[in-house]
Parts: C-alpha cells; sequence; structure tokens
C-alpha cells in the first residue's frame, strides 16, 4: 500500500481506476492508479491530462506482454499534451524468475532516450 508503505500478498490488478491522495508532511499528492487491460486503455490519455509525472509499471516477469507494454508506453508517449512531462517506467515481480532485469527492460521497452528503468 503506497500510503501505509505496508506490503501485501493479495494485490488483485486494478479493474477501472482507484485515486488516492497521500500526504507526507506540507506534500500531498493525488495517484491515479488506472487498469492496463486493454478495455481501459483508451482511458489512459484523459487521466494523464494536467498530471505532474507518469509512472509506468511493467510486469518484468511476463516477457509475452513486453511488447504490447511497450506499443501502449510509445502510444502514450504520442501525445502532444503529455510533451515534458516526466515519465518513470518501472518494472515489478523483479523477483521472480526469468524477469527481466534493469538493462532487458530498457532495451525491450525501447526506454534508452532520456528515460531510466529502475
Amino acid at each position: 500500500d503506497l500510503q501505509s508503505g505496508q506490503f501485501s500478498e493479495d494485490m488483485i490488478p486494478t479493474v477501472g481506476f482507484n485515486m488516492r491522495k497521500i500526504t507526507k508532511g506540507n506534500v500531498t499528492i493525488k495517484v491515479w492508479d488506472i487498469g492496463g487491460q486493454p478495455r481501459f486503455r483508451s482511458m489512459w490519455e484523459r487521466y494523464c491530462r494536467g498530471v505532474n509525472a507518469i509512472v509506468y509499471m511493467v510486469d518484468a516477469a511476463d516477457p509475452e506482454k513486453i511488447e504490447a507494454s511497450r506499443n501502449e508506453l510509445h502510444h502514450l508517449l504520442d501525445k502532444p499534451q503529455l510533451t515534458g512531462i516526466p515519465v518513470l517506467v518501472l518494472g515489478n515481480k523483479r523477483d521472480l524468475p526469468h524477469a527481466l532485469d534493469e538493462n532487458g527492460l530498457i532495451e525491450r521497452m525501447y526506454v534508452h532516450y532520456s528515460l531510466r528503468c529502475l
């Protein structure tokens, strides 16, 4: 859980979206968790309007979905209204066998240029 900082093993995929405000000290951020299923992807652009940053999560342990994830990321980044918005690409499930490491994720996601995967 992002707000509490606690890890939960029983996380389920987001269906639709979830929004949560998180306050730490004087800073409050609104976090939109938007589902990655194909039926929700057309809504991504709408939720990205007016944002200060985008965090794009990739399942690093599922190489079969990397191409679709890469295509969706670059389709999103091609939107003129997102020009100049910082993007952080994160690979999750890196603890699983055969998960891509940082360099593998950078290579497969074509994010060599101004982005760095952590």
